[in-house]
């Protein structure tokens, strides 16, 4: 009898000694959250995964687990039982799907036998599996060093086939590292952060900035469309968006029109600070990186950290722009990053900021602004926007979640 399952590979996790059992109980309950609402079933033997999930279509499958951090590959796999008639089955039914793509040409078996009562060895059920796939298919010849392709048999409690492996994201599964806010502007840098932070596990929260105005309601929709892009890799995000407008009308007319940029980036750190202290959330994260911009100086980076209260995740600082452009590709966000609409920083950027602030100066200057009111206004002001993991959960895609 045979039974189609996927079987799952861990990366870092096999890597963490005794906490291990914490990080393999935190990536099943990631996985099987993001599998709802179908019912799914996850199996812990001998260092592997094996995922049984008969009522999702095999893409929503392929695409939770092609995006759930701590997973470094996975493929599907026929189980059957322990007799190689079966196990020539299998593979032949694997080879067969293979075959019919057209694709790959030269491939190998690679067998191992966990147990060691089964009576043939590893190298022998290799030779009589790929004899068989060779004499049946014409279009496939062996090649032990660099195959197009690999058919897995593993023998353990069961026999276990499968054929192409896929690549995970690897990473560590998201939660494991607390959680943290990202400060999400709509351009190319910050959602790179994000993808990147979550990777290391960390659970985010997104904060948006909207000058509304100033800045369009497009511009809104695109960061939206970033937090649905990002969802998937993050188990599923809430987007809080700031009313912007008024503090920074605020800034702008008691500021130094040089200063206004630097008074900007601290206040947006004061209020994501709120958000973080209100969802539990240890760190802040932002897109900055060093020396791209007059608000990414030393200096700069420097004076509007000082205004958080806790750290400041900045994981794409020493890249250079082709290097983030890279990762936003990969991941998807780049198009989304590069519709032409403003943020709000950009509206109220000034001709000529301060590229290397004194830190004492600008910070009695920005805290003489007197922004306390403002920032708090905005804060509580703000509207949530929830963000499942995956479009096939979309009845819930973007809801508002109330306040208070």
């Amino acid at each position: 009898m045979k039974e189609s399952l996927y079987l799952i590979r861990f990366g870092e996790i096999a890597l963490k000694g005794d906490n291990r059992i914490f990080f393999e109980r935190l990536l099943r309950k990631n996985i099987k959250k993001k599998l709802l609402p179908y019912r799914s079933e996850l199996r812990m033997h001998s260092g592997r995964v094996y995922l049984r999930c008969q009522e999702a279509p095999e893409e929503a499958v392929r695409s939770v687990l092609s995006s759930t951090f701590g997973i470094v590959g996975f493929t599907k796999a026929l189980r059957c039982d322990k007799r190689i008639e079966e196990i020539r089955e299998a593979a032949s039914l694997i080879a067969d799907e293979i075959a019919s793509d057209g694709k790959l040409q030269s491939f190998k078996v690679s067998a191992r036998r966990a147990d060691k009562s089964f009576p043939m060895t590893s190298y022998e059920i290799a030779c009589d599996i790929g004899a068989r796939i060779a004499g049946a298919h014409q279009e496939f010849h062996v090649d032990v060093k660099t195959p197009d392709w690999v058919l897995g048999v593993e023998i353990r409690e069961a026999a276990y086939i499968y054929g192409r492996m896929e690549k995970g994201p690897g990473g560590l599964p998201v939660g494991c590292a607390g959680k943290g806010v990202v400060l999400l502007s709509g351009g190319i840098d910050s959602p790179v952060a994000a993808f990147l932070m979550a990777k290391r596990g960390l659970k985010l929260d997104a904060v948006y900035f909207h000058a509304y105005p100033y800045t369009s309601n497009e511009a809104l929709d695109k960061v939206k469309k970033l937090a649905e892009i990002l969802a998937p890799y993050t188990g599923g995000i809430r987007l809080h968006v700031i009313p912007f407008t008024e503090a920074q009308i605020f800034m702008k007319q008691r500021g130094r029109s040089e200063e206004l940029t630097l008074h900007m980036r601290a206040a947006m750190v004061e209020i994501a600070d709120m958000v973080a202290a209100d969802t539990g959330a240890k760190a802040l994260v932002t897109g900055e990186a060093l020396s791209q911009v007059a608000s990414q100086t030393i200096e700069s980076i420097t004076l509007t950290g000082s205004f958080a209260q806790r750290p400041i995740f900045r994981p794409v600082i020493g890249l250079d722009k082709e290097e983030i452009i890279t990762i936003a590709r990969r991941i998807g966000t780049f198009e989304t990053s590069i519709l032409p609409y403003e943020d709000c920083c950009t509206i109220f950027s000034p001709k000529h900021p301060l590229v290397h602030p004194n830190k004492e100066l600008l910070t009695t200057a920005y805290r003489s602004l007197s922004l306390d009111e403002e920032l708090k206004r905005a804060y509580e002001d703000r509207e949530v926007y929830v963000f499942p993991p995956h479009s096939f959960q979309k009845e819930d895609q973007g809801t508002t979640l109330p306040l208070g």
